[in-house]
């Protein structure tokens, strides 16, 4: 199977290419907001440079969010305009899974046969972070301690944006709670002052893990179809904004209120 990446959840646009021989190939580029101007290019790239064609692609995996929301439309729209003009499925993961899943590669799952805690924190713009946390049991205590983590099978959700301050608050609860914590991501990287004075929490990781890496989208897709996942239709993958774009909370926020009308005193 060969299985193409899309990564736009962040600043950093990054395209990889697994092929069915295993050979795999990365590509990304980090600032800025050009994700339409290179997500292409990217994907072509990839492609030449592994000795394949965009029409040897068998599976398109993309990330889904929580994200910029350009950033976002962007790679979900190209991932469904491809999906539908190879008529090959999709497979939709969630940037806070992927973060989290490229951490537990470093780590080996649960280091030294204890118990690990990871959270993934991506930048939301307006003095806000969406924020996962995922729980990983010594190997000793899983069912199957050979099998590979899966980070949505153990993740503890922040279901809506929250403050630096909440999140401070929350990672502390969490370190009292599970022992340090390793922390990555972009949110992780702009709220590092705040953060990094915890002995708790482990922000080491957070800048070479400040956005999800293709790659590592790529290695969860295929453990998931090969764990029986089925991919989805183009018409079928939703992302997750989790937000209104900031187009329309401008709007909203700018908009002049109503008067009141009717009523007792009016002229």
């Amino acid at each position: 199977m060969t299985l193409l990446a899309i990564e736009s959840a962040t600043d950093m646009v990054g395209v990889a290419l697994v092929r069915d021989d295993g050979a795999s190939t990365q590509r990304v580029h980090i600032g800025g907001r050009a994700h339409a101007e290179l997500l292409i290019p990217s994907v072509e790239e990839v492609c030449a440079t592994s000795g394949c064609t965009i029409s040897d692609v068998d599976v398109i995996a993309v990330d889904i969010g929580p994200g910029l929301f350009t950033g976002l439309r962007v790679g979900v729209a190209t991932a469904k305009a491809l999906g539908q003009s190879l008529s090959v499925g999709l497979v939709g993961i969630s940037s806070l899974d992927i973060l989290a899943a490229a951490a537990l590669e470093r780590m080996g799952s649960a280091p030294s046969g204890s118990a690990a805690t990871v959270v993934s924190v991506i930048d939301a713009r307006r003095g806000e972070v969406f924020a996962a946390a995922y729980f990983i049991d010594a190997p000793d205590d899983r069912v199957d301690a050979t099998a590979p983590v899966d980070p949505g099978s153990v993740r503890h959700d922040r279901a809506e944006p929250i403050s630096p301050d909440a999140l401070e608050r929350w990672l502390l609860e969490l370190a009292d709670a599970r022992g340090p914590i390793t922390v990555v991501g972009d949110g992780a990287v702009r709220y590092r002052q705040e953060l990094a004075v915890h002995a708790g929490l482990d922000l080491e990781s957070a800048t070479d893990l400040s956005a999800p890496p293709p790659l590592a989208l790529a290695h969860l897709a295929l453990a998931r179809l090969g764990r029986g996942d089925r991919p989805t239709t183009a018409g079928d993958l939703v992302p997750d904004y989790r937000r209104p774009a900031d187009a329309r909370i401008n709007w909203e926020q700018r908009s002049p209120r109503t008067a009141p009308t009717g009523g007792e005193g009016s002229r």
